[in-house]
């Protein structure tokens, strides 16, 4: 690997760790499919009841319990 892919794969993982932390990604990664799937989810964290947000399905009642239930992670 030269200089410039390692500078490159370094530049990548820093973009990774940051953006992995991002609310808009977290909010990425709690949209489901299914109804049950975002269920599933809801139990792990706490949530009891699912919703739906533009044809996907998301853990909790609605985006504020969602992010309540996470920062508590």
């Amino acid at each position: 690997m030269n200089k410039t892919e390692t500078l490159m794969s370094v530049a990548i993982a820093l973009v990774a760790v940051f953006v992995g932390s991002s609310p808009a990604l977290a909010h990425g990664k709690g949209l489901y499919s299914t109804e049950a799937e975002a269920q599933a989810r809801a139990d792990e964290i706490g949530c009891i009841t699912v919703h739906q947000n533009n044809g996907k399905w998301m853990p909790c009642a609605d985006e504020r319990e969602l992010h309540q239930q996470l920062r508590k992670q």
